[in-house]
Formats: C-alpha cells, sequence, structure tokens
C-alpha cells in the first residue's frame, strides 16, 4: 500500500494566518457529521491544547466501523476490486497542469511538511514527510504532468525520495501517472521500483475524483505490475473536520486505501477542500500503522524553487542511470 507518497494533495491558498472563524474539534476528531460542507476548507485555529499529535486510529476492519446518523460512512469491500483503472482518454486532459481540483489543488513553490510516527519491530518510530510541487513538468503518452518531489525520513534518516507524476483530466479527476522512487537502507540505495503509465504494462489511475461520492465500486490509483503497486481507494467519510498542527479543519472529505498484497490493511487520508492531505490514519491490521499530521506550509521563493528544480534534475538523471528499462523510456522533464 502506498503511504503518503504523494500520496499526494499538496497546495494551501494565501495563508493560514487570515480572518478564521473556530472549529472546535479535537486532533483525531471525525465525529462531525453535522458540520455543513464546505466549498473551501479553513484553517480555523491552531489546535495548542489538541489531546494527539497523531491521528486516532480506527476500529479492526473484522469489525467496520459503523454509519454516522446521517449516514457518512462507507464501509470498505471485503473482497477489493483489483486491475487498472478504466476510462483513462489521452485527449482529455486538455489544461493537465492546471491542477484546480479542491482536494488536491497542486500550486508550484508549495512546500508541505508531515509528522507522524510507524511502528517498527513494536517500537514507534518518528516518521517525518516533506513535499514539493515543482515547476517542472513531465509528458507521458503525450499527456503533460505536474512533477512533485518528495522526501520521506524516519528518526531523521532519509528513507526514500521520490518523483511523482500528476494530471489533471477536462473533468476535474486527478490522475497518477507513475513515480520513481529511490528507497534507502542506513544511507545506502537499495532499489529504484518505478512504474510509469505505458511502460511495462503500467496504467495511470485517479488519485482523486473531482466529485467524490460514497458508496460504489474503489478506484485504482495506478496500475504498476512490474513492481507490485496496485493500490486502490474509495470514500470512507465525507463531511468531517479535523485539527493538526497546521490548522483545524472542516468539510473534510477521507477515503480509505487498501491493496490486495496487503489483505485487511487500511490507510485512511484526510483531505481538506483548497488543501489536499492533511492527515494520514489507518485501521485494520496495517503492520505500520503510520500517522501523519500536515505541521507546516510554506511557499517557497524564486530562489528556493531553483534550488529544487536542480535538485530534481539531479534525481532524474540518477533516474536514467538505474531505471534504464522504466524511466530511461521517458521525455526529460522540462
Amino acid at each position: 500500500m502506498c503511504r503518503l507518497r504523494i500520496a499526494y494533495a499538496f497546495a494551501l491558498t494565501a495563508g493560514l494566518a487570515g480572518p478564521l472563524a473556530l472549529v472546535a474539534c479535537s486532533s483525531g476528531d471525525t465525529s462531525g457529521g453535522q458540520a455543513p460542507a464546505q466549498t473551501t476548507a479553513t484553517a480555523t485555529s491552531r489546535p495548542d491544547a489538541s489531546p494527539s499529535a497523531t491521528p486516532t486510529t480506527m476500529p479492526s476492519a473484522t469489525t467496520p466501523p459503523a454509519s454516522t446518523p446521517t449516514g457518512r460512512t462507507s464501509t470498505p469491500a471485503k473482497q477489493p476490486e483489483t486491475g487498472p483503472e478504466p476510462g483513462y482518454d489521452q485527449t482529455a486532459f486538455g489544461r493537465s497542469t492546471t491542477v484546480t481540483n479542491k482536494w488536491f489543488p497542486l500550486r508550484p513553490g508549495m512546500r508541505l511538511n508531515y509528522r507522524g510516527q510507524t511502528i517498527e519491530d513494536g517500537e514507534a518510530i518518528p516518521h517525518t514527510v516533506t513535499s514539493i510541487v515543482t515547476d517542472l513538468t513531465k509528458v507521458i503518452d503525450g499527456v503533460r504532468n505536474v512533477v512533485l518531489w518528495e522526501r520521506d525520513y524516519t528518526a531523521g534518516v532519509l528513507d526514500e525520495a521520490e518523483l511523482a507524476f500528476f494530471a489533471q483530466a477536462d473533468n476535474g479527476d486527478v490522475w497518477h501517472f507513475g513515480q520513481y522512487p529511490e528507497v534507502y537502507e542506513e544511507g545506502q540505495l537499495t532499489e529504484v521500483p518505478a512504474w510509469i503509465h505505458g511502460i511495462d504494462g503500467a496504467r495511470a489511475g485517479l488519485t482523486i475524483k473531482a466529485q467524490p461520492q460514497l458508496g460504489g465500486r474503489s478506484y485504482a490509483q495506478g496500475w504498476g505490475p512490474g513492481v507490485g503497486w496496485s493500490d486502490r481507494a474509495r470514500v470512507f467519510k465525507t463531511n468531517q473536520k479535523t485539527c493538526v498542527k497546521a490548522g483545524c479543519f472542516q468539510g473534510v472529505l477521507i477515503t480509505d486505501e487498501f491493496s490486495a498484497d496487503e489483505p485487511g490493511a487500511h490507510q485512511l487520508k484526510y483531505y481538506a477542500a483548497g488543501v489536499g492531505n492533511v492527515r494520514v490514519g489507518y485501521y485494520g491490521n496495517d503492520p505500520t500503522k503510520e500517522t501523519l499530521e500536515l505541521v507546516s506550509v510554506q511557499r517557497l521563493n524564486k530562489a528556493a524553487l531553483a534550488q529544487v528544480r536542480a535538485e530534481v534534475l539531479k534525481l532524474e538523471k540518477r533516474a536514467y542511470q538505474y531505471s534504464k528499462d522504466v524511466y530511461g523510456r521517458t521525455a526529460p522533464m522540462k
């Protein structure tokens, strides 16, 4: 199952610090079904007195969460669907790099910082993720994609550096066209499980829909059979509220991500409209029990963005060296 890897949705509109209305909620609270849905989720306060810095875990997969009185919970499928997402149309991406999906807006120069933990050998290990929307793009199967750069640290040590590619279809759905991750152990590069749409059977998948709705079939978030990428998602709850270090949000969408390769493990992602992914939680038998929350957002200036561009191009240069059969068959970023 993919973790926050770009996971994915990353830009705040101007400022968390403007005039704001208070939302009464505690960190990890997803019970706010009575709050009206928001066109744009707003950071409402810094939860300095919140009881927890990590997301609340959910019930075991053997006892699915009951529906809320308003019916805003969708129980995950007992038998996850598999296979690539149908409906991809190369001609449906007229303005592909203008990613304005309210649940997953991508604005060049936005840096989002996440903090949480994972469980390894029964021990809680600090975990941080930094995601940056670059000003570079990459054409895949004729569709120009926005390039995201993500770095994943465990106890302050780099575990993974990744390039990920996203494009918005004309109907507002955001598609994930692939990724190039470098995985490290004790500072040594161990694997580069890249998958790119159109190469070795890989197919683009839906990161998130423009109009997410409860119920119905789950959707593939990408299909990379060569590296075992088979993540799927479905809408889990709508119109929720949650508080993280970066602020409090209402009208939150929660999706449930899972994979046939990890039966019973479920990752929950919390999306605030106009912001993106603000929290990650879990339920079921997820062995890592990963939790993350958005702690800060920065808008990079031109000089900082130029430095990011240089680092990302270095990473792509390595990608052509280490992933000749997959990444080596793609056009360079611009």
